[in-house]
């Protein structure tokens, strides 16, 4: 089955996290130290900026309470941009599907709660597969009878970590930052591009790699999870460009944006140019289920009808996933297949 992606949006907070202000933070770490490792310059942060100086977020219950926006209104912030983006009425959508890495709520389901700030009633859930929850819900998607959905639904990818993180932490500390991304997608209505290919596996053994527990702090295996990353990303791009690379198509990367120095090494061992890999990592930090979603939806005006796009997540699971974006949906005899 074929998916029309219509538009993306997407939201970032206002309040910054900048290297400097970490440094501040006396915790043995500057910007040349995050540079060389992450080469990440600055992230966004749900959280006030002289809370997290003053307590380094030592309760991570008092996040929750201070946060200045909640998970799910960045999602309804990204779904009005996608919407308006699509030329698609809210009262049109027939079905919202969300994820994350750490929900706000355990209940209700933060897609129900997309819903209602929508002012829309209509089947909501959640498809929650840490940063690889927006890629899942695409795979999900692409599983389904066409004929049993609505004309038009929502997904939503979000996550507000910085609530998660010890900010005494410095290794967690320069990691994370804050945002959503939505997409107005459809199975029978023409878009302005088609989503192709989609893969998703996982390897439950390496559960606790990652994790963020229900009261507690985000903490990784750091060196693991980067090498099974780097691994997983130019598998899953080497298989799309050998299914769907196309002459006369520029064939554009866009990965999980974990950190910047993982995504390099991934285009140096896949050769990916640099004029074709987009990323927002460096500015934003790992905005976690909104990761590539983030970075395509802030380069929507530059996308051309026959660019292509190989798109990668991974995650906490462990889990990998991946689809290819090919603008133009105009039926062809090429080598796009469908949605699988």
């Amino acid at each position: 089955m074929t998916l029309f992606l219509h538009a993306l949006g997407h939201f970032h907070p206002a309040s910054e996290i900048t290297n400097e202000f970490l440094e501040s933070l006396d915790i043995g770490t500057d910007d040349e130290w995050i540079m060389d490792r992450v080469g990440i310059r600055s992230r966004r942060t749900v959280l006030p900026l002289d809370y997290i100086k003053s307590t380094k977020n030592a309760d991570i219950r008092v996040a929750m309470e201070v946060a200045e926006i909640g998970t799910w209104q960045m999602s309804a912030r990204a779904a009005e941009m996608a919407l308006k983006r699509a030329g698609v009425p809210v009262s049109d959508i027939g079905l919202v599907i969300a994820g994350s890495s750490a929900s706000d709520w355990q209940s209700p389901a933060d897609a129900c709660m997309i819903a209602a700030e929508l002012g829309i009633d209509v089947p909501a859930f959640d498809v929650n597969s840490a940063c690889t929850s927006f890629l899942a819900q695409m795979h999900v998607l692409s599983m389904m009878q066409p004929e049993k959905l609505p004309d038009f639904i929502l997904i939503c990818g979000a996550d507000s970590l910085t609530k998660t993180v010890d900010y005494a932490d410095r290794s967690a500390s320069v990691l994370w930052g804050d945002g959503a991304a939505a997409a107005v997608i459809s199975t029978r209505e023409r878009g302005a591009a088609r989503v192709l290919g989609t893969t998703f596996a996982s390897r439950p053994s390496g559960a606790d790699k990652v994790v963020v527990p229900r009261a507690g702090y985000f903490g990784q295996d750091g060196r693991t999870v980067q090498t099974f990353a780097i691994r997983k990303t130019t598998l899953c791009f080497d298989a799309l460009r050998d299914r769907f690379d196309t002459e006369g198509r520029p064939f554009h990367f866009v990965g999980h944006q974990a950190n910047l120095r993982m995504l390099e090494a991934v285009c140096r061992r896949a050769e990916i140019p640099e004029a074709l890999h987009h990323f927002n990592v460096e500015w934003y930090g790992n905005t976690g289920a909104a990761s590539s979603a983030g970075v395509i939806s802030m380069n929507w005006e530059k996308w051309n009808p026959n660019d292509d796009i190989a798109v990668v997540g991974v995650g906490a699971g462990l889990t990998w996933a991946s689809y290819l974006l090919r603008f133009d949906s105009a039926d062809d005899s090429g080598r796009d297949g469908e949605a699988s």
